[in-house]
């Protein structure tokens, strides 16, 4: 874009009519991330409007690039990656960003005061209390039965600030805390609930952080006709974890009728499962 041209775009967006405005807008979002620096300069100018402006154009760019990489990381998604920079770009994607940054802060705070409590802690299962009593106790991390398929529960921006969620979403969150402080805690792919585990000890985010037995999880799969097998207790891996995630976030825009993240989600899920 010529500096005259960048000119002319700031003009329109101070004075020009909306329409005019909303055509502007349109073309420099289908230019696509070459437009990106010169509409990152009109939104760091003196002019509130020109900002206002140029910053809803730079957001949608930003976006929609961050949508494309996503693209290409489910794509080539395999077991060796990290689960929690996908489930993080998954929520700046489909959440706010502010709210993610925030997040990963957050985390990172309550890991180094977690690492104090659990230095205390001489077995599995006193790690395991004293994760829960930090968690459940001290930062009151819930399961969101009550609006239980808000997406907002799936993304981790969100239940970090609300601190309610689904048993994925929580176990995915209590996890991160406790790799701050060197407890390495698993997720149990279980059919119809997702639990943890550390070491040798079963446990449910969803409900405070509740210790289960085998017969427990034997109980869970029972009232879905299931019976317990080895294979359910195993860890989840990354890949299963991702798929399991945007299929919750998948049925709860399905029930919203937003379409066009459900539209998002699915491709992302197709992408992830294809053939490779």
């Amino acid at each position: 874009m010529m500096i005259a041209h960048l000119d002319a775009v700031a003009r329109i967006f101070k004075d020009g009519d909306p329409e005019t405005v909303r055509l502007v807008k349109e073309q420099l979002i289908a230019g696509g991330h070459d437009n990106l620096r010169d509409l990152e300069a009109l939104a760091g100018s003196g002019d509130e409007e020109v900002c206002r402006h140029a910053r809803e154009v730079v957001g949608e760019l930003t976006h929609r690039e961050a949508e494309d990489d996503f693209d290409l990381y489910c794509r080539f998604f395999y077991d060796g990656c990290d689960i929690g920079i996908a489930l993080w770009q998954l929520s700046e994607i489909l959440g706010d960003r502010d709210l993610s940054a925030k997040g990963r802060k957050l985390l990172g705070q309550w890991g180094r005061e977690f690492a104090v409590l659990a230095s205390k802690a001489v077995s599995s299962r006193e790690r395991v209390i004293a994760l829960s009593n930090f968690m459940a106790g001290e930062l009151c991390f819930r399961g969101n039965s009550e609006d239980y398929y808000n997406p907002r529960n799936s993304l981790l921006g969100e239940v970090v600030e609300t601190r309610a969620g689904i048993p994925i979403a929580l176990v995915m969150v209590w996890r991160m805390v406790a790799l701050r402080a060197g407890m390495i805690v698993d997720g149990i792919n279980l059919p119809g609930h997702f639990i943890a585990r550390h070491e040798d000890v079963l446990f449910d985010p969803f409900h405070r952080g509740k210790i289960l037995t085998r017969a427990d999880c034997a109980r869970l799969l029972e009232k879905q006709g299931l019976q317990l097998r080895d294979c359910h207790l195993l860890p989840a891996t990354p890949r299963q974890t991702l798929v399991r995630m945007l299929a919750n976030l998948l049925y709860s825009f399905d029930l919203r009728g937003e379409t066009s993240k459900h539209d998002l989600v699915d491709r992302w899920l197709h992408l992830l499962c294809a053939e490779t």
